[in-house]
């Protein structure tokens, strides 16, 4: 009977745009030659001229907290500060979606301090965490089958005790959906 009080939110980015890819035959070089004459743009397809792009993201309500101050996974499996962001195009009256997740690594620790950038601690050991990382990835596993995790974790400095502990329990998961990549951008600057 309350439900007329309550008010359906989220957390959250939604953002839709009409988009025109043009083109023409002409090459890259021919484009930038200063005595070619500007040629009319032809549009990809002239029935249906336009995408609809959008992109939504939810921010989740569990574990939900500032950087650096909330970290790593709770007792249900949820992970701090998980982002789930879809990008939407329709084209052709045909919709296709792309989802990805973020969130912190799903094991326990924690950065103490207020500095900048305390250095990460683990929190619980591996066989404590099992079951917690174990629910987190259950769950992604129901909501979307397949996952690809992306490790950005610094693989040499102060956080390479955070990417052991992650990558040690996805081998103790073991589980065929999850395809684990480890890619330090720090290596790529």
């Amino acid at each position: 009977e309350v439900d007329f009080w309550i008010i359906p939110i989220i957390q959250g980015f939604v953002q839709i745009e009409e988009l025109v890819v043009n083109y023409s035959e002409s090459s890259d070089d021919d484009k930038s030659s200063p005595e070619t004459p500007p040629q009319e743009s032809t549009c990809v397809d002239d029935i249906h001229p336009t995408f609809l792009v959008a992109l939504i993201s939810r921010r989740s309500r569990h574990r939900a907290g500032m950087r650096y101050k909330r970290r790593g996974v709770d007792k249900n499996g949820n992970v701090a500060n998980y982002v789930e962001t879809e990008q939407l195009i329709h084209v052709h009256n045909h919709t296709l979606s792309f989802i990805q997740t973020r969130g912190s690594v799903p094991v326990f620790w924690s950065q103490v301090g207020y500095r900048y950038n305390p250095r990460p601690r683990l929190d619980k050991s591996e066989n404590e965490t099992v079951s917690c990382f174990r629910a987190h990835f259950e769950e992604q596993l129901k909501n979307y089958k397949k996952q690809v995790i992306v490790n950005l974790v610094d693989q040499t400095g102060r956080e390479k005790i955070i990417g052991d502990a992650y990558l040690k329990q996805v081998l103790l998961y073991n589980n065929a959906n999850l395809t684990y990549v480890s890619f330090d951008f720090h290596e790529h600057w």
